[in-house]
């Protein structure tokens, strides 16, 4: 599966997350390098974000990013 390097910017507004696809590749290696000189050239703030996702197509990646994670459950230990 390959890696997809995307470009968020966060609507203040309503905090809608439009997606921009940079692009994709086949090593995580070469994607983390591609993630890092973004991040390096356009430091991130509150409202755009660099993202590097795992998946099998671009679909699935924008998927990913654009689903809310659910938060982990806390355990009590007594």
């Amino acid at each position: 599966m390959p890696y997809f390097v995307f470009e968020i910017n966060i609507q203040p507004d309503s905090g809608a997350k439009l997606l921009t696809h940079l692009d994709t590749y086949p090593k995580y290696r070469d994607a983390k390098t591609r993630v890092k000189a973004e991040r390096e050239a356009n430091p991130e703030t509150e409202s755009r974000q660099v993202r590097l996702v795992f998946a099998k197509n671009q679909t699935e990646a924008e998927k990913l990013l654009t689903t809310p994670r659910e938060g982990m459950p806390i355990i009590n230990e007594d």
